[in-house]
């Protein structure tokens, strides 16, 4: 029953929870995504730094192993052989980023001639990857 005076009141619906719902799904796709990435290299053993930083951009992996091997992404370079590589890909990408993974127990000597001849092929932007250390 209406008695007159009362105003008709119609069903809203409230957006705010609705809002908090999408920005909670969108976080955990975002964090479902990041875990999903794809590591191109292969296993060191890496250096821990209080100040490490994950960025995986689209990047060119170069790892060297206890052995002193040096790879490429996933394939074995030698030396010799790395100037001519590393410039070939440089002329495909020129903006490619470089991340060096060495293994904690080679030669502070071959890390330096590897990172030299990265930055000779004209790749400027190299980092040095390690683990985070707690």
């Amino acid at each position: 029953m209406r008695f007159k005076g009362q105003p008709i009141r119609r069903a809203r619906i409230e957006m705010i929870p609705l809002i908090d719902v999408v920005f909670l799904l969108l976080i955990f796709f975002i964090y479902a995504m990041l875990s999903m990435t794809i590591h191109k290299g292969i296993p060191v053993l890496l250096p821990k730094a209080k100040t490490s930083l994950i960025d995986r951009e689209q990047y060119l992996s170069i790892s060297i192993s206890r052995n002193h091997r040096i790879f490429v992404d996933e394939t074995e370079v030698p030396m010799e052989r790395l100037l001519q590589r590393l410039s070939e890909l440089c002329k495909e990408k020129p903006s490619l980023r470089v991340f060096i993974r060495g293994d904690r127990r080679i030669p502070y000597e071959l890390l330096v001639r590897v990172l030299d001849t990265v930055r000779a092929s004209g790749l400027s932007k190299v980092s040095l990857e390690t683990h985070w250390k707690e």
